[in-house]
């Protein structure tokens, strides 16, 4: 693991569900096993009322800019979360001020997944899903093992720069509803 360098990780993630999860990754890999710097947005950090385009910016020029590697720890409604979305969008978007991340997606023991050979895709963020696809991103199931969680980082970290990533999903304007998602691209 010691030959694996560190990597300066956003942690996205649907923050009333799932906070206990991103603490304990934080502190298993930044802080005990040291294996990442986090980039993470925390609560309170990002005002209410601020229009969709100015989150977007503060997310991807604060927050994304400075990271190399975006994990999504998937939960049971984490598909249904516009700030999900935009960090996904921001983070397989390359431009000269902030560069292309890598992307991964942990699943975590609430999701119906876990576990499992096989995902249900409309139970994951399309965006997400769309890169698993392409071969831009990779799923695994929720792990606190260093060793792992370290191969799985620099292995996004590695192919963002070899494998092009698929930005086409329509940009959600609202958190969805219902039992899942449906499939919802740009024209052309």
């Amino acid at each position: 693991m010691s030959s694996i360098p560190r990597h300066k990780v956003f942690v996205s993630y649907h923050h009333q569900n799932d906070q206990g999860y991103r603490n304990r990754f934080e502190r298993l890999f930044s802080d005990v096993y040291d294996i990442m710097d986090s980039r993470s947005v925390r609560i309170g950090s990002i005002p209410d009322g601020l229009r969709i385009d100015e989150i977007s910016r503060l997310i991807r020029d604060d927050y994304l800019s400075d990271s190399t590697v975006t994990v999504v720890l998937i939960g049971t409604d984490t598909w249904r979360r516009k700030h999900i979305d935009w960090e996904v969008a921001a983070t397989v978007r390359d431009t000269t001020a902030n560069r292309r991340s890598g992307l991964v997606g942990i699943f975590l023991p609430t999701h119906p997944s876990y576990g499992d050979d096989d995902y249900d895709p409309y139970t994951i963020p399309p965006r997400l899903h769309y890169n698993v696809e392409c071969g831009f991103a990779d799923l695994y199931d929720w792990s606190e093992s260093a060793t792992d969680v370290a191969a799985w980082i620099h292995g996004a970290y590695s192919k963002r720069r070899t494998v092009n990533p698929d930005n086409g999903s329509v940009r959600f304007r609202k958190n969805w509803g219902g039992p899942r998602w449906y499939p919802q691209r740009r024209g052309g």
